[in-house]
């Protein structure tokens, strides 16, 4: 077994994903060259793989959360050590600061932090779906959350069914306010998506809503069917994944999914596990405090 490493905390160059698309995909590749400077060695342990340990418990965590308004992505890594074991795995444990997810801001600074997240991620070598103990805390008030989620889920209720096709954001990276409630909730199912699919080599930015299929809102629940385009490094290809979504304020949040995988002829997504069984969020995740 390797023994434990620390990188020094910086700023997690992860991007959102309301930029143009261009801009976006470049400044994507950053990280990557990031840890590839590195030797054979160290590659596992560069910072830009805590960040990806990072961003996989944060998505693991928003999934958990089933808020769309309360979405949160990764601002900086602040520690981070990781102990390899070859036949077993990767388990990293981390200390991070996140801030309030807003695909209309990619590129300010200084936006506010909403708390922090310390994690234990554990990679099964190449096996997808790492293993996420994560605690976070200073989060968005419940009643706010409450009340921002209620507000969403009446906007989603009011829609007028949409066109089958549909670019979300548009082509100058533009969310349109009237589709911001799709945007988020695609988000929020992605982020089981993109956890799920994460490995110690592969990892995952939604850069697209490309369609929306349909919703239904005859029930209480939201049923909403729609496709995202994943970038995946570090093959950098784009990956298409179509998600079925179900979600009520308060409720755990219930996802399918198949991706269409470009370099392998197996689907993600088709097995039982993606449709989750879910079980006590507090074995898993864990909140703490308000601010």
């Amino acid at each position: 077994m390797q023994s434990l490493r620390q990188l020094p905390a910086s700023r997690a160059g992860a991007p959102r994903p309301a930029a143009p698309l261009l801009a976006l995909l470049l400044v994507l590749v950053l990280p990557r060259a990031t840890a590839a400077s590195a030797g054979p060695g160290d590659a596992e342990l560069t910072r830009g793989f805590l960040e990806q340990a990072a961003r996989a418990a944060l998505h693991f965590f928003n999934f958990r959360a089933a808020s769309p308004s309360a979405l949160r992505v990764v601002a900086a890594v602040q520690d981070g050590r990781a102990r390899i074991n070859q036949k077993k795995g990767c388990k990293v444990d981390l200390a991070f600061t996140t801030e309030q997810y807003n695909p209309e801001s990619l590129f300010q600074e200084g936006e506010e932090r909403l708390g922090k997240c310390s994690a234990q991620v554990f990679f099964r070598n190449q096996k997808p779906r790492p293993a996420i103990n994560i605690t976070c805390t200073r989060l968005v008030e419940k009643k706010k959350r409450q009340e921002d989620d209620y507000l969403l889920y009446k906007q989603m209720k009011q829609l007028q069914t949409p066109l089958n096709t549909i670019s979300i954001p548009d082509s100058h990276g533009h969310v349109d306010p009237a589709l911001r409630p799709l945007w988020d909730l695609a988000y929020l199912g992605s982020s089981y998506v993109m956890w799920e699919k994460t490995t110690r080599s592969l990892y995952y930015y939604m850069i697209q809503l490309s369609s929306v299929r349909q919703w239904k809102t005859n029930g209480d629940a939201i049923d909403f069917d729609y496709t995202v385009l994943l970038h995946e490094f570090s093959t950098q290809e784009i990956i298409p994944c179509h998600i079925h979504l179900v979600w009520y304020p308060g409720k755990p949040l219930k996802v399918k999914y198949q991706c269409q995988e470009l370099q392998t002829p197996e689907g993600s997504g088709n097995e039982e596990g993606s449709t989750m069984a879910l079980t006590d969020p507090s074995k898993s995740s864990k909140e703490k405090g308000s601010s």
